[in-house]
């Protein structure tokens, strides 16, 4: 996971334009539908803090979990920013979902972005599981969205091209999958140019985010094996019916 080092220098400008906002109000709102009563949020794989603040403001206490220091020092930076009163209700901590264990439960466990989709063994999935099962009161929720198996498939990965620039850099990020059809994975080969304005200097990054595609038989063991039953299959902020265009899906299991 050290590819998030790197990753976390222009993490923010690269998903400006992500509608963190939508996202949050959709998790809240299917928090709310769900498991009314929750107060706490443990967030597995939080970067740099983004959902967490809005649905801070939602009044959860949220606690944001993630493996990168860098992207967490970001986090971090920002709580100084906000009134005291929502300060308070974030914390963020260092650690790897597959292994982390607080001591305590919440009312939902969220995890967001294709975090899951990252742990690309069997034996990593059950850990992640497990932390989840280790962490949910009874009666909670968790919620995760991940890459849609029959939608990769069928719509294979392509060869994108992003550019963009803020006061001090611009970046140019070119992203080349390879596909592992026996082991349900892509490895996604990022080269990214990052120019500084102020020095005209460029620095050249390279680096490769191993992705698995899920399916939902195969979730729908993993939640066994932890005495779960999944309870809903849809596709990521649409809600509609997962398909094979759909390569944004999210599964929500009631405690």
């Amino acid at each position: 996971m050290n590819v998030f080092r790197n990753y976390a220098r222009y993490y923010d400008l690269l998903y400006r334009n992500k509608d963190y906002v939508g996202e949050a109000q959709f998790i809240h709102r299917l928090i709310q539908t769900y498991a009314p009563d929750a107060e706490n949020i443990l967030e597995l794989g939080c970067g740099t803090g983004n959902h967490a603040v809005l649905l801070a403001k939602e009044g959860y206490q949220i606690h944001g979990l993630d493996f990168s220091q860098e992207m967490l020092q970001k986090a971090s930076n920002r709580l100084s920013q906000f009134p005291t009163e929502l300060a308070s209700r974030l914390e963020f901590s260092q650690g790897d979902i597959r292994t982390i264990r607080l001591d305590k439960q919440y009312d939902a466990v969220i995890s967001l972005f294709h975090v899951i989709s990252y742990q690309t063994t069997n034996e990593d999935l059950q850990a992640a599981f497990a932390t989840v099962k280790t962490h949910l009161k009874p009666g909670g929720v968790f919620i995760f969205d991940c890459w849609y198996g029959p939608a990769v498939l069928s719509d294979r990965p392509m060869v994108p091209i992003k550019r963009l620039e803020d006061d001090e850099i611009s970046v140019t990020r070119i992203a080349e999958p390879v596909m592992h059809p026996n082991d349900n994975l892509v490895d996604v080969n990022y080269q990214v140019f990052i120019k500084y304005k102020n020095t005209g200097a460029v620095e050249e990054l390279q680096e490769t985010h191993r992705m698995r595609y899920l399916f939902k038989p195969e979730i729908d063991l993993l939640l066994a094996q932890k005495q779960y039953k999944l309870t809903v299959c849809r596709e990521w902020m649409s809600d509609r019916n997962p398909g094979f265009d759909t390569w944004g899906i999210y599964f929500m299991v009631k405690g």
